[in-house]
């Protein structure tokens, strides 16, 4: 088949994955026939593995205190406790990302040549370093790292074939289930630059199936001892039944994305609640006006016009919810664009980088379409070999490490030489600023500054 790159999504309630194969094919990487993986981690009392995914899910109907349902919220935490068992946060992140590995070579039959990891556009050099010491784990020998707009502008302009014109931004905006982020990224002939980014911790799709059981809870109120008891679980049995509710609070959300009504059983209260589109819009209404207004501010803040926006990319499990695309649409005077899948956009993206970094086509101004790569192979390596003639690529905030032309590794700026080591020979990338290193890997890790200028 070929040697292959790996892009991961590692996200707050499910992780994505996808393959780029050798003749430029981009495919989903599946979990027990769904390309989401929840991003959940399990530790069993007296068990030395980890359980990830829905295994994690299902286990933890048994034992809720050794189950982590959002390993990413946690990441500055340090260590967490999972049962009697204290573990560090990079352990968790690390059994995710193993997850993927052990699927894409059951896939694939062998290790990624490469392996992309994306992250938020304001994660600092911390959480990267978290991010990059989990791989190590994994063992991922070569890792770039891909902040989430970039690789979403990058599927904006080349798998849905926008057209951009240069010096126009693509705004992201990115709801998914934890964590709201937007971005500005300004689109060049050559590439993407973030050019401001903003976000909230607090919205994302866990509030709004918060927002749903807090409505049907008061709709119950006279129910008192059965609420407390789907608070505050104290049997297995109880237990169990606080799972079902939440699940189907998430279940009827999502069914009100597709449809006006849904019916949601409460369990324990022992009433069937008949929801309404409209109900569930006014309960999340609130969080829905916060991410609109902050990516208000954030185009007021960075003097962006609606003259210099080519479009509007929805991104996000949580972005489905019509109601969000109504707000963004009435404050920004731009119809959003939106996908079936908004959830694989940001892994697919990363692997999308190499292709829409390239000149525009003749026909007119703008990144568009561009040809597909392919991998080359052979006796001294590998890489993506590029159609191109030599030209000057301007790569986006943190995107990936420089290419050469060859049939040799992607090579990796270094801001100085080991000691001892031979003077290198002259480097082909011109006025960059060199890609920072970062710590706990083993390997190749690097991530790019703001804006660099490479020569290819």
């Amino acid at each position: 088949m070929g040697e292959y790159w790996l892009g991961i999504d590692f996200g707050t309630s499910t992780t994505v994955a996808a393959l780029a194969w050798p003749d430029g094919r981009i495919k989903p990487l599946l979990f027990d026939a769904s390309p989401l993986l929840a991003s959940a981690v399990f530790v069993g009392p007296g068990s030395p593995g980890m359980l990830t995914g829905a295994d994690a899910e299902r286990a933890a109907l048994g034992h809720p205190a050794g189950f982590e349902a959002n390993p990413k919220r946690r990441v500055d935490d340090g260590t967490v406790w999972l049962g009697d068992r204290e573990l560090r946060v990079v352990d968790l992140i690390a059994a995710v990302l193993a997850r993927v590995a052990a699927e894409a070579y059951r896939v694939a039959g062998q290790r990624p040549a490469v392996v992309v990891l994306t992250h938020p556009a304001n994660w600092s050099r911390v959480r990267l370093g978290i991010l990059a010491e989990a791989a190590a784990q994994v063992g991922f020998a070569n890792v770039e790292f891909v902040a989430e707009p970039v690789a979403a502008a990058a599927y904006f302009c080349t798998a849905l074939g926008r057209r951009i014109a240069p010096g126009r931004c693509v705004i992201v905006y990115d709801l998914g289930a934890g964590t709201f982020d937007v971005s500005a990224v300004r689109v060049s002939a050559t590439g993407f630059e973030v050019v401001a980014s903003a976000g909230l911790d607090d919205v994302g799709g866990l509030e709004f199936d918060a927002a749903v059981v807090a409505h049907v809870r008061a709709l119950t109120a006279t129910a008192s001892d059965a609420w407390k008891r789907l608070d505050w679980p104290q049997t297995v049995d109880d237990g169990f039944a606080r799972h079902t509710l939440w699940w189907g609070a998430r279940s009827a959300k999502e069914q009100l994305s597709r449809h006006p009504t849904s019916d949601l059983r409460l369990p324990v209260v022992g009433t069937d609640i008949h929801l309404t589109r409209g109900e569930f819009e006014k309960a999340a209404r609130p969080h829905l006006d916060r991410t609109t207004n902050t990516t208000l501010e954030l185009l007021r803040d960075a003097a962006i016009p609606r003259e210099s926006i080519g479009g509007v990319f929805l991104v996000g499990g949580s972005s489905r919810i019509p109601l969000a695309a109504t707000l963004l649409h009435r404050a920004l005077g731009i119809a959003p664009v939106a996908i079936e899948q908004p959830e694989l956009v940001v892994a697919e993206g990363s692997l999308l980088i190499r292709r829409t970094i390239q000149p525009a086509p003749s026909s007119g101004p703008g990144v568009g379409p561009v040809p597909v790569p392919t991998i080359a192979t052979g006796a001294s390596g590998s890489a993506w070999r590029r159609r191109l003639s030599r030209r000057t690529v301007i790569v986006g905030a943190a995107t990936v490490t420089a290419l050469g032309t060859t049939a040799s590794a992607a090579a990796v700026l270094r801001r100085d030489p080991p000691k001892g080591s031979p003077s290198p020979t002259p480097s082909p990338v011109t006025g960059a600023r060199f890609a920072a290193e970062l710590t706990g890997h083993t390997n190749t890790v690097s991530m790019w500054p703001s804006t660099c200028t490479v020569a290819i």
